[in-house]
């Protein structure tokens, strides 16, 4: 479903995505763990078309999408849960669900059944659903971000950074959502740094360093990794 090939990110004379390679099957969770700063959500915007690709190609059902604006992204099946949540403040929740449906905006029986189908899968949502997002508790703001994600009923969905700044018991929530989510068979690429919860729920998985992929393999071969222990587990 998606296919990256030698990517390259910069941000002036800084290379923040160094020649990245990486695929995602249709219907698999793919997680990339890595410390802060290795290029994880630089990699997800250049997927999403909100940083440019200075070399290499980003591919989507095949098709080379390198160039592709990122609002017509989003009809290609590609949404995207960014890193910080990055609800509208001044805006209720189902405004906020409203837009992440805007591409459909016309089409009010879809945004309409979209609402329903996320209220049901968080129902906190439905509760707040006149509150304005930036009364929302951390974790509510985070259920928000996803749902306004999957409003576009996307076939590849991006989370970065899902569990930043919720406390445990919130964390086990967003990843039993994203473990319901990969039951329903939509397709996954997690960018988290809870090496452990994320590692857990993907079939497969990479290690970014510096920009740089340094490891690959299931999600139970790295958990198992003994560099992956030491560095993001805490165990050796």
């Amino acid at each position: 479903m998606l296919k990256i090939e030698s990517v390259k990110v910069s941000y002036g004379a800084i290379e923040a995505v160094k020649g990245v390679s990486l695929e995602v099957r249709a219907g698999e969770v793919v997680t990339i763990i890595g410390a802060n700063g290795a290029g994880k959500s630089t990699l997800l915007k250049s997927i999403v078309g909100l940083e440019p690709v200075a070399e290499g190609r980003v591919l989507i059902d095949g098709n080379d999408s390198t160039n592709v604006p990122s609002h017509k992204r989003v009809g290609l099946g590609v949404a995207l849960s960014p890193e910080g949540r990055g609800v509208f403040p001044d805006q209720t929740v189902r405004e906020n669900l409203m837009l992440g449906a805007y591409s459909r905006r016309n089409d009010k029986a879809f945004v309409a059944r979209g609402i329903e189908r996320e209220f049901a899968r968080f129902p906190r949502l439905k509760e707040r659903q006149n509150q304005h997002a930036g009364t929302l508790s951390g974790g509510e703001q985070q259920m928000l971000a996803i749902a306004r994600a999957l409003m576009s009923e996307p076939r590849l969905l991006l989370l970065d950074e899902p569990s930043l700044g919720l406390a445990p018991l919130i964390i086990k929530d967003i990843f039993d959502a994203i473990r319901q989510l990969r039951s329903s068979g939509l397709t996954i690429l997690l960018v988290e740094q809870m090496a452990k919860q994320a590692l857990g729920v993907a079939d497969r998985a990479y290690v970014l360093e510096t920009g740089c992929i340094t490891l690959e393999g299931s999600g139970r071969e790295l958990l198992d990794n003994p560099k992956v222990k030491s560095a993001y587990l805490g165990t050796h």
